[in-house]
Protein backbone atom coordinates (compact mmCIF):
# COMPACT_ATOMS: atom_id res chain seq x y z
CA UNK A 1 0.00 0.00 0.00
CA UNK A 2 1.80 3.16 -1.48
CA UNK A 3 2.06 5.93 1.48
CA UNK A 4 0.93 8.71 -1.36
CA UNK A 5 -1.96 7.00 -2.50
CA UNK A 6 -3.07 7.23 1.35
CA UNK A 7 -2.64 10.35 1.98
CA UNK A 8 -4.73 11.67 -1.39
CA UNK A 9 -7.12 9.00 -0.20
CA UNK A 10 -7.30 11.35 3.30
CA UNK A 11 -7.35 14.44 1.26
CA UNK A 12 -10.72 13.06 -1.14
CA UNK A 13 -12.15 11.91 2.39
CA UNK A 14 -11.70 15.43 4.00
CA UNK A 15 -12.42 17.41 0.92
CA UNK A 16 -15.16 15.89 -0.97
CA UNK A 17 -14.09 15.79 -4.67
CA UNK A 18 -11.29 15.22 -6.91
CA UNK A 19 -10.81 18.99 -8.05
CA UNK A 20 -10.55 20.17 -4.34
CA UNK A 21 -8.02 17.38 -3.53
CA UNK A 22 -5.81 18.00 -5.69
CA UNK A 23 -5.90 22.07 -5.12
CA UNK A 24 -4.60 20.94 -2.33
CA UNK A 25 -1.90 18.36 -2.91
CA UNK A 26 -0.97 20.73 -5.54
CA UNK A 27 -1.27 17.79 -7.88
CA UNK A 28 -3.40 17.12 -11.38
CA UNK A 29 -7.14 16.20 -11.15
CA UNK A 30 -5.80 12.40 -13.36
CA UNK A 31 -3.25 11.78 -10.61
CA UNK A 32 -5.75 11.94 -7.80
CA UNK A 33 -8.13 9.63 -9.82
CA UNK A 34 -5.22 7.35 -10.52
CA UNK A 35 -4.31 7.12 -7.38
CA UNK A 36 -7.63 6.57 -5.77
CA UNK A 37 -8.40 3.42 -8.20
CA UNK A 38 -5.06 1.99 -7.41
CA UNK A 39 -5.76 1.79 -4.07
CA UNK A 40 -9.21 0.37 -4.70
CA UNK A 41 -7.97 -2.58 -7.02
CA UNK A 42 -5.64 -2.80 -4.08
CA UNK A 43 -8.27 -3.44 -1.32
CA UNK A 44 -10.67 -4.95 -3.65
CA UNK A 45 -13.36 -2.44 -3.13
CA UNK A 46 -14.74 0.77 -3.91
CA UNK A 47 -14.24 3.64 -1.47
CA UNK A 48 -15.90 6.44 -2.34
CA UNK A 49 -19.16 6.90 -3.72
CA UNK A 50 -19.50 9.03 -6.89
CA UNK A 51 -22.52 11.73 -7.58
CA UNK A 52 -23.55 14.96 -8.89
CA UNK A 53 -22.15 16.67 -5.60
CA UNK A 54 -18.78 15.25 -5.05
CA UNK A 55 -17.54 11.93 -3.26
CA UNK A 56 -18.60 10.63 -0.53
CA UNK A 57 -17.31 7.47 1.68
CA UNK A 58 -18.78 4.22 1.25
CA UNK A 59 -18.04 1.59 4.68
CA UNK A 60 -14.93 0.90 3.31
CA UNK A 61 -13.63 4.03 3.18
CA UNK A 62 -15.33 5.35 6.13
CA UNK A 63 -13.18 1.95 8.20
CA UNK A 64 -10.12 3.03 6.64
CA UNK A 65 -10.18 6.63 7.16
CA UNK A 66 -8.75 6.64 10.81
CA UNK A 67 -6.06 4.64 9.58
CA UNK A 68 -5.45 6.84 6.61
CA UNK A 69 -5.24 9.61 8.48
CA UNK A 70 -2.79 8.12 11.51
CA UNK A 71 -0.35 6.86 8.78
CA UNK A 72 -0.56 10.49 7.05
CA UNK A 73 -0.35 12.14 10.54
CA UNK A 74 3.11 9.49 11.66
CA UNK A 75 4.51 10.05 8.01
CA UNK A 76 4.78 13.70 8.35
CA UNK A 77 5.43 13.53 11.96
CA UNK A 78 8.54 10.96 11.07
CA UNK A 79 9.75 13.63 8.78
CA UNK A 80 10.04 16.18 10.97
CA UNK A 81 11.08 14.13 13.91
CA UNK A 82 14.50 13.20 11.24
CA UNK A 83 15.17 16.93 10.27
CA UNK A 84 14.53 18.26 14.11
CA UNK A 85 18.23 19.40 15.55
CA UNK A 86 16.93 20.67 18.67
CA UNK A 87 17.18 24.07 17.02
CA UNK A 88 13.29 25.35 16.15
CA UNK A 89 13.07 26.11 12.34
CA UNK A 90 11.30 24.44 9.52
CA UNK A 91 7.00 24.16 9.09
CA UNK A 92 4.68 24.99 12.02
CA UNK A 93 1.15 24.69 11.37
CA UNK A 94 -1.07 26.04 14.15
CA UNK A 95 -5.01 27.03 14.53
CA UNK A 96 -7.50 29.23 16.42
CA UNK A 97 -10.43 29.99 16.42
CA UNK A 98 -11.24 33.68 14.90
CA UNK A 99 -11.75 35.86 17.94
CA UNK A 100 -8.30 34.93 19.79
CA UNK A 101 -6.54 35.23 16.28
CA UNK A 102 -7.99 38.77 15.78
CA UNK A 103 -7.30 39.97 19.23
CA UNK A 104 -4.92 37.45 22.01
CA UNK A 105 -2.80 35.76 19.19
CA UNK A 106 -0.46 38.86 17.51
CA UNK A 107 1.80 40.07 20.42
CA UNK A 108 2.61 36.25 20.90
CA UNK A 109 3.03 35.41 16.91
CA UNK A 110 5.28 38.77 16.94
CA UNK A 111 7.06 37.79 19.79
CA UNK A 112 7.78 34.30 18.53
CA UNK A 113 9.12 35.35 15.41
CA UNK A 114 10.99 37.76 17.00
CA UNK A 115 12.66 34.64 19.10
CA UNK A 116 12.46 32.23 16.12
CA UNK A 117 12.84 34.00 12.69
CA UNK A 118 13.75 30.45 11.20
CA UNK A 119 10.72 28.43 12.05
CA UNK A 120 7.58 29.33 9.33
CA UNK A 121 4.61 29.72 10.90
CA UNK A 122 1.31 29.56 9.27
CA UNK A 123 -1.79 30.43 10.98
CA UNK A 124 -5.37 28.63 10.18
CA UNK A 125 -9.06 30.12 11.55
CA UNK A 126 -11.40 27.45 12.02
CA UNK A 127 -14.30 26.74 15.00
CA UNK A 128 -13.39 24.98 17.77
CA UNK A 129 -14.56 21.85 16.28
CA UNK A 130 -12.54 21.34 12.70
CA UNK A 131 -9.79 22.74 14.69
CA UNK A 132 -9.87 19.63 17.20
CA UNK A 133 -10.25 17.50 13.78
CA UNK A 134 -7.26 19.22 12.40
CA UNK A 135 -5.05 18.29 15.58
CA UNK A 136 -6.01 14.81 16.00
CA UNK A 137 -5.38 14.28 12.42
CA UNK A 138 -1.72 15.89 12.38
CA UNK A 139 -2.98 18.51 10.23
CA UNK A 140 -2.11 21.12 12.82
CA UNK A 141 0.79 20.92 15.25
CA UNK A 142 -1.43 22.52 17.46
CA UNK A 143 -4.47 24.72 17.92
CA UNK A 144 -6.00 27.81 19.94
CA UNK A 145 -9.91 26.52 21.02
CA UNK A 146 -12.99 27.11 23.18
CA UNK A 147 -12.40 24.97 26.17
CA UNK A 148 -14.10 22.80 27.63
CA UNK A 149 -11.73 19.97 25.81
CA UNK A 150 -11.42 16.12 26.98
CA UNK A 151 -9.76 14.10 24.73
CA UNK A 152 -7.58 10.94 25.36
CA UNK A 153 -5.27 11.57 22.65
CA UNK A 154 -4.61 15.28 23.49
CA UNK A 155 -2.58 17.51 25.36
CA UNK A 156 -4.48 20.65 26.90
CA UNK A 157 -2.73 24.01 28.52
CA UNK A 158 -4.78 27.07 29.28
CA UNK A 159 -4.33 30.01 27.52
CA UNK A 160 -6.76 32.51 28.03
CA UNK A 161 -9.84 33.55 29.89
CA UNK A 162 -12.63 35.47 28.71
CA UNK A 163 -15.65 36.80 29.08
CA UNK A 164 -18.18 36.28 26.44
CA UNK A 165 -21.00 39.11 26.39
CA UNK A 166 -24.35 39.47 23.84
CA UNK A 167 -23.34 42.00 21.16
CA UNK A 168 -26.40 44.29 19.55
CA UNK A 169 -26.98 47.43 18.12
CA UNK A 170 -26.53 50.60 19.73
CA UNK A 171 -30.12 51.54 20.12
CA UNK A 172 -30.82 48.73 22.05
CA UNK A 173 -29.97 50.24 25.64
CA UNK A 174 -30.41 47.10 27.98
CA UNK A 175 -31.19 43.00 27.45
CA UNK A 176 -34.86 44.47 28.43
CA UNK A 177 -35.27 46.89 26.13
CA UNK A 178 -34.01 43.98 23.33
CA UNK A 179 -36.34 41.36 24.19
CA UNK A 180 -39.54 43.46 24.95
CA UNK A 181 -38.91 45.21 20.97
CA UNK A 182 -38.06 42.52 19.48
CA UNK A 183 -40.84 39.67 18.05
CA UNK A 184 -41.89 36.80 20.15
CA UNK A 185 -39.41 34.77 18.45
CA UNK A 186 -36.54 37.24 19.14
CA UNK A 187 -33.81 38.74 17.11
CA UNK A 188 -31.87 37.14 13.91
CA UNK A 189 -29.11 35.15 15.81
CA UNK A 190 -25.63 35.92 14.05
CA UNK A 191 -22.77 33.24 14.36
CA UNK A 192 -19.98 31.55 12.48
CA UNK A 193 -20.89 27.86 11.11
CA UNK A 194 -21.57 25.05 12.71
CA UNK A 195 -18.70 23.44 15.30
CA UNK A 196 -18.03 27.31 16.82
CA UNK A 197 -18.61 26.67 20.50
CA UNK A 198 -19.50 30.37 20.75
CA UNK A 199 -22.76 29.50 18.12
CA UNK A 200 -23.70 26.71 20.52
CA UNK A 201 -23.55 28.86 23.59
CA UNK A 202 -25.55 31.44 22.30
CA UNK A 203 -28.23 29.23 20.53
CA UNK A 204 -28.54 27.53 24.74
CA UNK A 205 -28.92 31.27 25.54
CA UNK A 206 -31.61 32.14 22.88
CA UNK A 207 -33.75 28.89 24.34
CA UNK A 208 -33.10 29.96 27.77
CA UNK A 209 -34.53 33.50 26.73
CA UNK A 210 -37.05 31.59 24.91
CA UNK A 211 -36.13 32.42 21.32
CA UNK A 212 -35.65 28.53 19.87
CA UNK A 213 -37.05 29.01 17.04
CA UNK A 214 -35.00 32.83 16.05
CA UNK A 215 -34.07 32.78 12.52
CA UNK A 216 -29.86 32.38 12.11
CA UNK A 217 -27.94 33.62 9.85
CA UNK A 218 -24.34 32.33 9.27
CA UNK A 219 -21.36 34.63 8.88
CA UNK A 220 -17.60 33.76 8.00
CA UNK A 221 -15.50 37.24 9.27
CA UNK A 222 -15.13 38.88 12.91
CA UNK A 223 -15.43 42.45 10.95
CA UNK A 224 -18.72 41.22 8.71
CA UNK A 225 -20.25 39.96 12.33
CA UNK A 226 -19.86 43.03 14.14
CA UNK A 227 -20.66 44.91 10.90
CA UNK A 228 -23.98 43.33 10.77
CA UNK A 229 -24.80 43.77 14.49
CA UNK A 230 -24.20 47.43 14.02
CA UNK A 231 -26.64 47.42 11.54
CA UNK A 232 -29.43 46.00 13.77
CA UNK A 233 -29.39 42.67 11.35
CA UNK A 234 -29.14 40.29 14.86
CA UNK A 235 -27.50 39.93 17.95
CA UNK A 236 -24.04 37.46 18.35
CA UNK A 237 -21.98 36.06 20.97
CA UNK A 238 -17.94 37.38 20.89
CA UNK A 239 -15.50 38.02 23.88
CA UNK A 240 -15.63 41.04 25.29
CA UNK A 241 -11.97 41.99 24.82
CA UNK A 242 -12.90 41.35 20.89
CA UNK A 243 -15.78 43.67 20.45
CA UNK A 244 -13.99 46.52 23.15
CA UNK A 245 -10.87 46.68 20.02
CA UNK A 246 -13.27 46.79 17.38
CA UNK A 247 -13.50 50.01 14.96
CA UNK A 248 -16.93 49.37 15.27
CA UNK A 249 -16.99 49.25 19.10
CA UNK A 250 -19.45 52.63 19.16
CA UNK A 251 -22.09 51.28 17.22
CA UNK A 252 -22.62 48.35 19.14
CA UNK A 253 -23.83 47.98 22.43
CA UNK A 254 -22.08 44.75 24.80
CA UNK A 255 -25.16 42.78 27.12
CA UNK A 256 -23.41 41.21 30.60
CA UNK A 257 -24.46 37.57 31.00
CA UNK A 258 -24.17 35.72 34.19
CA UNK A 259 -21.05 33.64 34.83
CA UNK A 260 -22.60 30.47 33.58
CA UNK A 261 -22.76 31.99 29.99
CA UNK A 262 -19.87 34.57 30.00
CA UNK A 263 -16.89 32.58 31.39
CA UNK A 264 -15.28 30.78 29.18
CA UNK A 265 -11.55 29.30 28.92
CA UNK A 266 -9.33 29.53 25.47
CA UNK A 267 -7.29 26.38 25.42
CA UNK A 268 -4.52 25.18 23.43
CA UNK A 269 -4.47 21.82 22.42
CA UNK A 270 -1.77 19.10 21.03
CA UNK A 271 -1.40 15.63 20.47
CA UNK A 272 -0.60 13.48 22.94
CA UNK A 273 1.69 11.26 21.44
CA UNK A 274 4.35 11.19 19.06
CA UNK A 275 7.33 13.90 18.45
CA UNK A 276 6.90 17.53 19.75
CA UNK A 277 9.61 19.24 17.15
CA UNK A 278 11.89 22.19 18.50
CA UNK A 279 9.66 24.75 16.76
CA UNK A 280 6.12 23.74 18.34
CA UNK A 281 8.32 23.60 21.95
CA UNK A 282 9.95 27.35 21.23
CA UNK A 283 6.28 28.28 20.51
CA UNK A 284 5.22 26.81 23.77
CA UNK A 285 8.03 28.87 25.46
CA UNK A 286 6.37 32.05 24.04
CA UNK A 287 2.94 30.87 24.95
CA UNK A 288 3.86 30.31 28.81
CA UNK A 289 5.95 33.41 28.99
CA UNK A 290 2.83 35.61 27.48
CA UNK A 291 1.94 38.42 30.42
CA UNK A 292 -1.64 38.17 28.94
CA UNK A 293 -2.23 34.07 29.77
CA UNK A 294 -4.58 33.31 31.67
CA UNK A 295 -4.60 36.83 33.55
CA UNK A 296 -6.69 37.84 30.16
Amino acid sequence: MELSDIQTFAAVARTGGITRAAEELNTVQSNVTQRIKALEAEIGTALFERHSRGMTLTGAGKRLLPYAQRMAALSREAVLAARDDGEPKGPLSIGSMETTAAVRLPPLLADFHRRFPAVRLSLRTSPTADLVTGVLEGMLDGAFVAGPVAHADLTVTSAFREELVLVSARRWASLAELRAGTPESGPTALAFRTGCTYRQRLEQIFVEFGWPSAARFELGTLDGMIGCVAADMGVTLLPRAVVERSAMNGSVTMHALSPSHARVETLFIQRRAGHQTSALHGFLSCLTRDDDIIAA
